[in-house]
């Protein structure tokens, strides 16, 4: 197996962008629209700010630590077969693909068998393919 150089300043920051990218989301952008998709209330959401909200999000920005980190790798084998192409475009695409063939996939079940709405399965797969291809553009630009 291939030694992979990983620059993990670049993955804690695309990890970083994540977050940020996951606070606006679901925050000032989406986020009256997904609470309201998720059958949330005034009540249910400060129940849940009372319930360790840190803990919470220090285990999703280990998620997008993972994330960043495999995608770096991925990226390596595809800058390694691609070197005629410029890095943005490698970077987007292996986030589009990264997307397309794993995670599309695999939220599809919320809604085949949690009967979560198209519309919520769109807005959170919204949120997951812009973040990969921020993620997939720090991570190819700053190799």
């Amino acid at each position: 197996m291939p030694t992979v150089p990983v620059n993990y300043l670049a993955v804690l920051v695309a990890a970083v962008a994540s977050m940020i990218i996951g606070s606006l989301w679901y925050g000032p952008l989406f986020g009256k629209p997904w609470m309201a998709l998720m059958g949330m209330t005034p009540e249910k959401i400060a129940a849940a700010k009372g319930k360790s909200m840190a803990m919470n999000y220090g285990l999703m920005f280990v998620g997008s630590l993972v994330m960043s980190f495999v995608l770096a790798h991925s990226l390596f084998f595809v800058t390694s077969t691609y070197i005629h192409t410029t890095y943005l475009i490698v970077g987007m695409t292996v986030g589009f693909w990264s997307w397309l063939g794993f995670v599309a996939p695999v939220t599809l079940g919320s809604v085949l068998w949690e009967n979560k709405s198209w519309n919520l399965w769109l807005l959170n797969n919204g949120y997951y393919i812009v973040t990969l291809v921020v993620m997939g553009v720090i991570l190819a630009l700053w190799k």
